[in-house]
């Protein structure tokens, strides 16, 4: 796309600049500017409103060349560069660019006389790239062809600095769903308690040598945030439904930022809920609303992905958090058809089969992977539509195929897989560029016959070479001091960890998941924070 590259770079300063506190409007002497290598100076310093820079309009008419009218009775800024034509007006969350209206991530204001703008916004409309320097607490704005280097040396455009050097993510995922990792059922209604919880989670995964979190936003067909298309989590206050008094995804990302780390939104897709009797939901939620697209299987509700429907209505409920939210990435956990399927216990869509069918698959096998993998490119292509640097990936189950399977599957005899049990046609997702990285999760030891690890990272490493998509690899530190071979020592971590680093196409790691990693399963937090400050 034309301004992919260009919003990844703006985004990194979006949410580097987040990462300051909400007391840095305060201490905004403190910012400076520069635009192509040049001191930039300002009567009113840059600051941050709704974590977004606010820069003054006069910057961008004299830096850039941009003709700039200010209509006082209407509190309206037309900006004009090019063939471009920008309108922006105090208060209003929407702009018009060229004659379209486009939401806007922050309004207009107006400070000690001067009219402030969001940099990002601006910045994308006008061939702006911006940087942030964090040391020296500096934005660097730069204008194409000026020949000054558009990024920051030492980071990834796009990405947020971490607590290292290391261009290599190194993530931890933190589940909400049965309260498994944050917040504790101790917490529920305490927002105090809550934030206190998820900061001092942060500050020892950091301490571990963590750059990247991936929290549960959407546990089974709900929110832990503000929506207005499913309900509030149970796992904030015990009640489906409940209010719990703040918007908790907000305080997520900005501590998250703060921190210097990335924030990746989870989402469970086709998850409705893990309660059965639909009377305990409240009245939004998606099972008493659309009680036709649930499939009840395994005890549990499950949005019928073969219904188009429903399938967008999730893809705007996730557009709800990348419009909304500051967010790194979106990230989707392999629940996609369930795997637990059996002759007495069946996924029945049957119906939906027949009905909503139009290129009339025979197998249904394959109709239901063509139904993920409509999925997945229509939500890529909504996140990237709207915010080009936000990545979009998937973790899915460790094993794609077995070669018994398919010829070109992996050396491994799994007893489930996530093309034939989840319909999950990850090859397909990765060689049409649908997704920025895979980060399958490879839950088994070195020396685990059925599915070893160091053969499975080859395997997957082999999917994503030449392609553009990123390889992650999910790791099971929970899975330390269990019975299972291999698992009797935390060099076992350790050990995987130099497969990755010498197999060339292993971008980065993630863990689950942060409270079992945080437990120092067998000693292993020393040797993996000695690991991360030598590699």
């Amino acid at each position: 796309m034309k301004f992919r590259s260009l919003l990844m770079l703006l985004l990194l300063s979006v949410l580097s600049l987040s990462s300051l506190s909400l007391s840095a409007q305060a201490k905004a002497s403190q910012i400076t500017m520069l635009l192509d290598g040049q001191p930039l100076h300002s009567e009113v310093p840059p600051f941050l409103k709704s974590n977004f820079t606010m820069v003054p309009l006069r910057v961008i008419s004299e830096g850039l060349g941009a003709s700039v009218n200010w209509n006082n009775s209407a509190s309206t800024a037309t900006i004009t560069k090019d063939s471009d034509t920008l309108v922006l007006q105090a208060g209003r969350k929407t702009a018009k660019v060229n004659g379209t209206a486009v939401p806007l991530d922050a309004t207009v204001q107006v400070v000690s006389g001067r009219t402030m703008v969001p940099l990002r916004f601006v910045g994308e409309h006008l061939g702006l790239l911006v940087n942030w320097n964090q040391t020296k607490q500096q934005v660097t704005l730069v204008t194409k062809d000026s020949g000054v280097p558009s990024t920051v040396p030492g980071t990834t455009p796009g990405t947020v600095p971490g607590n290292t050097d290391s261009a290599q993510l190194r993530g931890a995922w933190i589940s909400t769903v049965y309260n498994l990792d944050w917040p504790s059922t101790k917490s529920y209604g305490n927002e105090a308690q809550q934030k206190a919880e998820y900061t001092a989670l942060l500050d020892k995964l950091q301490d571990t040598g963590i750059n990247a979190v991936f929290v549960q936003v959407r546990p089974a067909a709900d929110a832990i945030y503000p929506s207005e298309l499913v309900p509030w989590s149970q796992y904030l206050t015990g009640t489906p439904g409940k209010d719990p008094g703040y918007d908790p995804l907000a305080f997520l990302v900005e501590e998250t930022h703060k921190r210097g780390m990335q924030f990746h939104a989870w989402f469970n897709p086709f998850r409705a809920s893990i309660l059965t009797d639909v009377s305990k939901l409240p009245a939004n939620s998606t099972a008493v609303q659309h009680p036709d697209w649930i499939v009840k299987q395994g005890g549990k509700l499950y949005i019928n992905p073969g219904i188009p429907d429903a399938r967008q209505q999730i893809i705007d409920s996730v557009m709800e958090v990348v419009q909304n939210y500051n967010i790194d990435g979106v990230h989707l956990d392999d629940y996609f058809y369930p795997s637990g399927e059996s002759a007495s216990d069946k996924f029945n869509d049957d119906s939906t089969f027949l009905t909503y069918n139009p290129d009339q698959i025979k197998n249904k096998g394959d109709w239901r992977r063509n139904n993920i993998n409509t999925f997945v490119r229509d939500l890529g292509q909504s996140i990237h539509k709207v915010k080009p640097g936000v990545s979009f990936g998937i973790s899915p189950f460790g094993v794609w195929r077995n070669k018994a399977t398919d010829l070109t599957g992996s050396d491994t005899k799994a007893g489930i897989t996530a093309y034939d049990s989840m319909y999950a046609d990850v090859r397909t997702w990765i060689q049409n560029g649908w997704i920025d990285y895979v980060a399958p999760q490879i839950y088994w030891s070195m020396s685990f016959t059925n599915a070893r690890y160091d053969k499975l990272v080859d395997w997957w490493s082999q999917e994503v070479r030449g392609t553009g998509v990123k390889l992650y690899v999910g790791h099971a530190p929970y899975k330390l001091g269990s019975p299972e071979v291999g698992w009797q020592t935390a060099q076992e971590i350790i050990n995987q960890l130099n497969y990755n680093k010498q197999s060339g196409e292993v971008q980065g790691s993630i863990f689950y998941s942060a409270k079992d990693l945080l437990k120092n399963p067998l000693g292993l937090l020393p040797l993996l924070k000695s690991y991360f400050l030598t590699n």
